[in-house]
Protein backbone atom coordinates (compact mmCIF):
# COMPACT_ATOMS: atom_id res chain seq x y z
CA UNK A 1 0.00 0.00 0.00
CA UNK A 2 1.33 3.17 -0.75
CA UNK A 3 -0.29 6.55 0.84
CA UNK A 4 -0.13 10.23 -0.17
CA UNK A 5 0.48 12.42 3.29
CA UNK A 6 1.21 15.09 2.78
CA UNK A 7 1.15 18.47 2.47
CA UNK A 8 -2.24 20.80 2.06
CA UNK A 9 -1.93 23.02 -0.92
CA UNK A 10 0.89 21.02 -1.49
CA UNK A 11 -0.31 19.08 -5.44
CA UNK A 12 -1.46 15.98 -3.85
CA UNK A 13 -4.74 16.31 -5.32
CA UNK A 14 -2.92 16.87 -9.18
CA UNK A 15 -1.14 13.60 -8.28
CA UNK A 16 -3.38 11.55 -7.07
CA UNK A 17 -5.46 12.31 -10.87
CA UNK A 18 -1.96 12.11 -12.67
CA UNK A 19 -1.30 8.49 -10.44
CA UNK A 20 -5.10 7.42 -11.66
CA UNK A 21 -4.37 6.86 -15.05
CA UNK A 22 -1.99 4.18 -14.65
CA UNK A 23 -3.70 0.90 -14.92
CA UNK A 24 -1.65 -0.79 -11.43
CA UNK A 25 -3.19 1.94 -9.45
CA UNK A 26 -6.73 1.53 -7.53
CA UNK A 27 -6.98 4.85 -5.44
CA UNK A 28 -10.03 6.09 -3.07
CA UNK A 29 -11.07 9.28 -4.61
CA UNK A 30 -11.94 11.38 -1.43
CA UNK A 31 -9.98 11.97 1.57
CA UNK A 32 -10.89 9.00 4.60
CA UNK A 33 -8.69 11.20 7.42
CA UNK A 34 -8.97 7.59 8.94
CA UNK A 35 -5.48 8.21 10.75
CA UNK A 36 -6.08 11.46 11.50
CA UNK A 37 -10.23 12.17 11.91
CA UNK A 38 -11.43 8.51 11.62
CA UNK A 39 -9.11 6.32 13.90
CA UNK A 40 -11.70 4.89 16.22
CA UNK A 41 -13.48 3.15 13.84
CA UNK A 42 -11.17 1.07 13.13
CA UNK A 43 -9.25 -0.67 10.47
CA UNK A 44 -11.56 -2.68 8.87
CA UNK A 45 -13.82 -0.04 8.55
CA UNK A 46 -10.68 1.36 6.63
CA UNK A 47 -9.88 -1.51 4.37
CA UNK A 48 -13.33 -1.49 3.49
CA UNK A 49 -13.36 1.74 2.15
CA UNK A 50 -10.62 0.94 -0.10
CA UNK A 51 -11.25 -0.10 -3.94
CA UNK A 52 -10.53 -3.65 -4.56
CA UNK A 53 -7.15 -4.54 -6.32
CA UNK A 54 -5.64 -7.39 -8.01
CA UNK A 55 -2.56 -8.84 -7.93
CA UNK A 56 0.55 -6.51 -8.89
CA UNK A 57 -1.99 -3.42 -8.07
CA UNK A 58 -1.37 -0.73 -5.77
CA UNK A 59 -3.61 0.59 -3.36
CA UNK A 60 -3.74 4.56 -2.70
CA UNK A 61 -5.38 7.06 -0.97
CA UNK A 62 -4.17 10.56 -0.14
CA UNK A 63 -4.76 12.44 3.28
CA UNK A 64 -2.77 15.58 3.59
CA UNK A 65 -3.67 16.35 7.37
CA UNK A 66 -1.86 13.07 8.02
CA UNK A 67 1.72 14.81 7.58
CA UNK A 68 1.38 17.15 10.24
CA UNK A 69 -0.76 14.70 12.60
CA UNK A 70 1.50 13.50 15.55
CA UNK A 71 -0.36 10.18 15.99
CA UNK A 72 -0.37 9.19 12.23
CA UNK A 73 3.17 7.91 11.78
CA UNK A 74 2.73 5.40 14.73
CA UNK A 75 -0.58 4.55 13.57
CA UNK A 76 0.38 4.23 9.77
CA UNK A 77 3.57 1.95 11.01
CA UNK A 78 1.17 -0.30 13.09
CA UNK A 79 -1.18 -1.13 10.08
CA UNK A 80 2.36 -2.18 7.54
CA UNK A 81 5.75 -0.62 8.31
CA UNK A 82 5.98 -1.40 5.01
CA UNK A 83 3.89 1.65 3.70
CA UNK A 84 5.63 3.46 1.09
CA UNK A 85 4.87 7.51 1.83
CA UNK A 86 4.61 10.09 -0.75
CA UNK A 87 4.87 13.90 0.01
CA UNK A 88 3.87 16.88 -1.96
CA UNK A 89 5.98 20.01 -0.92
CA UNK A 90 6.04 23.32 -2.30
CA UNK A 91 7.15 27.05 -1.08
CA UNK A 92 5.77 27.23 2.26
CA UNK A 93 5.28 30.52 1.68
CA UNK A 94 3.07 30.19 -1.61
CA UNK A 95 1.94 27.35 0.00
CA UNK A 96 0.62 29.35 3.23
CA UNK A 97 -0.70 32.26 0.88
CA UNK A 98 -2.39 29.27 -1.27
CA UNK A 99 -4.03 28.19 2.20
CA UNK A 100 -5.61 31.27 2.90
CA UNK A 101 -7.22 31.82 -0.30
CA UNK A 102 -9.18 28.69 0.28
CA UNK A 103 -9.95 29.27 3.35
CA UNK A 104 -10.96 32.90 2.57
CA UNK A 105 -13.16 31.92 0.04
CA UNK A 106 -15.32 29.75 2.53
CA UNK A 107 -14.87 32.31 4.94
CA UNK A 108 -14.76 35.66 3.62
CA UNK A 109 -15.01 37.85 6.39
CA UNK A 110 -11.11 36.08 7.74
CA UNK A 111 -8.78 39.10 8.64
CA UNK A 112 -5.86 40.02 6.40
CA UNK A 113 -2.98 37.43 5.81
CA UNK A 114 -0.76 39.84 7.45
CA UNK A 115 -2.87 39.54 10.51
CA UNK A 116 -3.01 36.03 11.13
CA UNK A 117 0.55 35.38 9.72
CA UNK A 118 2.07 37.56 12.96
CA UNK A 119 1.45 38.55 16.05
CA UNK A 120 1.24 41.84 17.40
CA UNK A 121 1.62 43.77 13.44
CA UNK A 122 4.80 42.34 11.94
CA UNK A 123 5.92 40.87 15.38
CA UNK A 124 7.08 37.45 15.89
CA UNK A 125 5.67 34.40 12.83
CA UNK A 126 2.63 33.36 14.84
CA UNK A 127 3.82 29.38 14.73
CA UNK A 128 0.31 28.65 16.03
CA UNK A 129 -1.65 28.91 12.93
CA UNK A 130 -2.14 26.16 10.95
CA UNK A 131 -1.18 27.88 7.44
CA UNK A 132 2.47 28.33 9.07
CA UNK A 133 2.67 26.01 11.04
CA UNK A 134 2.62 23.01 7.51
CA UNK A 135 4.81 24.71 6.22
CA UNK A 136 7.21 23.90 8.72
CA UNK A 137 8.19 20.16 6.77
CA UNK A 138 11.48 19.58 9.02
CA UNK A 139 9.48 19.52 12.16
CA UNK A 140 7.16 17.04 10.39
CA UNK A 141 9.27 15.00 9.00
CA UNK A 142 11.23 14.62 12.30
CA UNK A 143 8.06 12.53 13.95
CA UNK A 144 7.84 10.79 11.02
CA UNK A 145 11.36 9.34 10.89
CA UNK A 146 11.01 8.06 14.71
CA UNK A 147 8.73 5.12 12.37
CA UNK A 148 9.78 5.03 9.27
CA UNK A 149 13.13 4.70 7.79
CA UNK A 150 13.85 8.11 4.91
CA UNK A 151 13.95 5.41 2.32
CA UNK A 152 10.15 4.76 2.55
CA UNK A 153 9.88 8.63 1.28
CA UNK A 154 9.21 10.46 -1.51
CA UNK A 155 9.39 14.06 -1.55
CA UNK A 156 7.76 15.41 -4.81
CA UNK A 157 7.90 19.07 -5.94
CA UNK A 158 4.97 20.80 -6.08
CA UNK A 159 6.41 23.32 -8.43
CA UNK A 160 7.46 20.70 -10.45
CA UNK A 161 4.71 18.62 -10.63
CA UNK A 162 3.27 21.88 -12.24
CA UNK A 163 6.80 22.73 -14.75
CA UNK A 164 7.64 19.33 -15.63
CA UNK A 165 4.52 16.99 -14.61
CA UNK A 166 5.79 13.98 -17.29
CA UNK A 167 9.31 13.99 -15.21
CA UNK A 168 8.25 14.08 -11.48
CA UNK A 169 5.65 11.38 -12.67
CA UNK A 170 8.72 9.23 -13.53
CA UNK A 171 10.22 9.45 -10.17
CA UNK A 172 7.11 8.78 -8.65
CA UNK A 173 6.37 5.69 -10.97
CA UNK A 174 9.63 4.43 -10.42
CA UNK A 175 9.46 4.68 -6.35
CA UNK A 176 6.41 3.03 -6.60
CA UNK A 177 8.03 -0.35 -8.56
CA UNK A 178 5.59 0.54 -11.75
CA UNK A 179 6.35 0.64 -15.27
CA UNK A 180 6.58 4.23 -16.53
CA UNK A 181 2.74 4.31 -18.42
CA UNK A 182 2.09 8.13 -17.23
CA UNK A 183 4.84 10.08 -19.72
CA UNK A 184 4.16 13.69 -21.42
CA UNK A 185 1.79 12.60 -23.71
CA UNK A 186 -0.53 12.61 -21.18
CA UNK A 187 -0.17 16.18 -20.37
CA UNK A 188 -1.00 19.20 -21.63
CA UNK A 189 -0.20 22.54 -20.17
CA UNK A 190 -3.49 24.92 -19.47
CA UNK A 191 -2.57 28.88 -19.69
CA UNK A 192 -5.73 30.05 -17.65
CA UNK A 193 -5.20 28.00 -14.98
CA UNK A 194 -1.90 27.91 -14.93
CA UNK A 195 -0.98 24.55 -14.01
CA UNK A 196 -1.43 21.15 -16.09
CA UNK A 197 -3.90 19.42 -17.46
CA UNK A 198 -4.65 15.40 -18.36
CA UNK A 199 -4.84 15.61 -22.55
CA UNK A 200 -7.76 12.77 -21.50
CA UNK A 201 -9.29 10.86 -18.80
CA UNK A 202 -9.86 7.29 -18.98
CA UNK A 203 -12.79 6.09 -21.10
CA UNK A 204 -13.28 9.43 -22.30
CA UNK A 205 -11.79 11.65 -25.07
CA UNK A 206 -12.40 14.86 -23.21
CA UNK A 207 -9.50 16.77 -21.56
CA UNK A 208 -9.59 16.89 -17.50
CA UNK A 209 -8.54 19.53 -15.40
CA UNK A 210 -8.58 19.90 -11.95
CA UNK A 211 -12.02 21.37 -10.14
CA UNK A 212 -12.94 25.41 -9.81
CA UNK A 213 -11.18 25.38 -6.32
CA UNK A 214 -7.99 24.38 -7.97
CA UNK A 215 -5.46 27.35 -9.52
CA UNK A 216 -7.76 29.92 -7.69
CA UNK A 217 -5.91 32.84 -7.35
CA UNK A 218 -4.58 34.28 -4.50
CA UNK A 219 -4.85 37.14 -2.86
CA UNK A 220 -2.27 40.17 -2.68
CA UNK A 221 -0.12 40.02 -0.11
CA UNK A 222 2.63 42.66 0.93
CA UNK A 223 6.08 42.23 -0.65
CA UNK A 224 7.75 43.12 3.51
CA UNK A 225 4.82 40.67 4.25
CA UNK A 226 6.45 37.63 1.75
CA UNK A 227 9.81 38.18 2.40
CA UNK A 228 9.77 38.66 6.22
CA UNK A 229 7.98 34.54 5.54
CA UNK A 230 10.95 34.08 3.36
CA UNK A 231 13.67 34.68 5.78
CA UNK A 232 11.74 32.80 8.80
CA UNK A 233 11.18 29.97 6.74
CA UNK A 234 14.73 29.86 5.90
CA UNK A 235 16.59 27.58 8.31
CA UNK A 236 14.01 25.05 8.47
CA UNK A 237 14.09 24.91 4.61
CA UNK A 238 17.66 24.68 4.56
CA UNK A 239 17.09 21.19 6.98
CA UNK A 240 14.67 20.06 5.05
CA UNK A 241 17.11 20.03 1.86
CA UNK A 242 19.70 18.27 4.60
CA UNK A 243 17.09 15.77 5.83
CA UNK A 244 15.82 14.68 2.41
CA UNK A 245 19.13 15.10 0.41
CA UNK A 246 17.07 17.21 -2.16
CA UNK A 247 17.32 21.01 -2.29
CA UNK A 248 13.79 22.21 -3.70
CA UNK A 249 14.98 25.45 -4.50
CA UNK A 250 13.18 27.92 -2.45
CA UNK A 251 15.49 30.08 -1.25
Amino acid sequence: MALIVGVKKGGTRALLEFLRLHPDVRALGSEPHFFDRCYDRGLAWYRGLMPRTLDGQITMEKTPSYFVTQEAPRRIHGMSPDTKLIVVVRNPVTRAISDYAQTLSKTPGLPSFRALAFRHGLGPVDTAWSAVRIGLYAQHLDNWLRYFPLSHFLFVSGERLVSDPAGEMGRVQDFLGLKRVVTDKHFYFNATKGFPCLKKAQGSGRPRCLGKSKGRPHPRVPEAVVQRLQAFYRPFNLKFYQMTGQDFGWD
